[in-house]
């Protein structure tokens, strides 16, 4: 198996002494925020059972999401919601809540690491991953908080609109949530540029350009 660590005590051995991951959750539903974080690990961090946390299941997520706040050295989170999304696009909406994510953390990291093609706005030194989350240690750690950071707000929402089943699929495309709009339309939160949700909004409401990237992440 790949050494998880490898990055990080690369970067490390570089001079680097703060080496955040970045991640996000959320790129894919049709409803809801996208929610970044961005995690320090300290080198003794028992990083068992640490992946990608779409690899996990919810109780591994929840428990691992402990473990990662209790020792951590600092983990930021960034939350974009959907008005911004349908107004910048779901790609760049991502990106800016990497950015915030790593605006929050504390002490300021010295080199990012990032999940995906992408690098973001920072004058920090950086390295986008492609599928970082199942090759970096910190990376995986961030989409483990950023999954249940976002699961958890997904759960609040459904106190506020319990007729779009959100505590079940957090706001994914899934068939019952599919069958919700069609019947009560879009709430506060659904991602009004997005297909699937736009079909069913008065005429005249969709005042918003269609985002250039409808990626599904996690």
């Amino acid at each position: 198996m790949a050494d998880l660590w490898a990055f990080e005590k690369s970067l490390t051995d570089q001079g680097y002494s703060t080496v955040a991951g970045v991640d996000e959750a959320g790129r894919g539903p049709l409803a809801g925020p996208v929610i970044s974080a961005a995690v320090v690990l300290p080198p003794d961090f028992d990083s068992h059972g640490i992946t990608d946390s779409k690899k996990l299941t919810q109780r591994q997520r929840q428990t691992l999401f402990q473990r990662i706040y209790e020792q951590a050295r600092c983990i930021g989170i960034g939350i974009v919601d959907a008005l911004e999304i349908d107004r910048i696009n779901i790609l760049q909406a991502s990106l800016l809540s990497m950015v915030i994510a790593v605006s929050n953390l504390s002490p300021r990291p010295d080199y990012l690491i990032i999940d995906g093609k992408f690098k973001i706005a920072s004058r920090i030194p950086q390295q986008a991953l492609i599928k970082g989350d199942s090759r970096a240690v910190s990376i995986a750690a961030a989409s483990i908080v950023a999954k249940v950071t976002r699961d958890s707000l997904m759960l609040r929402y459904h106190e506020d609109f319990p007729e779009f089943g959100f505590e079940r699929h957090k706001g994914y495309p899934t068939k019952a949530h599919k069958s919700a709009l069609s019947i009560y339309g879009p709430c506060l939160i659904h991602r009004r540029s997005f297909k699937g949700v736009r079909e069913y909004l008065p005429p005249g409401k969709m005042m918003i350009p269609e985002p250039e990237s409808e990626c599904h992440d996690q």
